[in-house]
């Protein structure tokens, strides 16, 4: 059955990083390892362009699955960090689920790795009560495309939302009389052909 058109609302929405850490990273084969990283912290850029409260957690740290990526800890130093001692679910994390409803937010984009256990289970949770979620799927990761595929279609069928991370920030922008030089150099920044683009628009704009 299909659902009607959630849009994405900058003044609702709050960012989710699930267990982007350094021994789970090892463990992403779906996506190219230097595009994955590269689309994790673009999203964490567009989480701080559009001002986004961000809740950065990870499980059992100590153990096999490392440390968060230094990266994601410099890009968000005061952000709410849940260190989990050992919930897989998030969700069975009280602070971490604490942390979520003091945002305030209905609107939860969520990313992570592995993606059928670390993101499905905390959106399939989310989902059960009450929120929207949105999952970014490449900037999320896991074993193969077998088991991503499966995630997948298990949250959408709960009735997430599959996004990416280059289609939440023009939906978080709505339109780009807003703003296109901070937009732009976000996107420049993490897309290669968009900088071409960019530099185009603006050796335009010199010459008017």
């Amino acid at each position: 059955m299909s659902r009607p058109y959630t849009r994405l609302d900058r003044n609702d929405a709050a960012v989710l990083l699930v267990d982007h850490q350094a021994g789970l990273l090892s463990l992403v084969r779906d996506i190219e390892p230097d595009r994955f990283k590269n689309n994790v912290l673009a999203l964490g850029a567009l989480a701080r362009y559009f001002a986004l409260p961000t809740i950065l957690t990870t499980s059992f740290e100590t153990g096999p699955n490392g440390p968060l990526v230094p990266e994601l800890k410099e890009q968000f130093a005061d952000a709410p960090y849940i260190a989990r001692p050992g919930q897989i679910n998030a969700w069975d994390n009280a602070d971490f689920v604490a942390a979520v409803k003091a945002t305030g937010r209905k609107q939860l984009i969520v990313a992570g790795v592995v993606t059928e256990v670390c993101v499905a289970f905390p959106t399939l949770s989310a989902l059960a009560e009450g929120y929207d979620v949105f999952v970014v799927t490449d900037a999320s990761g896991t074993f193969n495309p077998i088991t991503r595929d499966a995630a997948w279609a298990r949250m959408t069928q709960a009735g997430a939302q599959l996004m990416t991370w280059f289609g939440t920030a023009c939906e978080l922008h709505r339109d780009w009389r807003n703003d296109v030089d901070g937009l732009g150099a976000l996107f420049s920044s993490h897309i290669p052909d968009y900088r071409n683009l960019i530099t185009s628009y603006e050796t335009l704009a010199a010459a008017r």
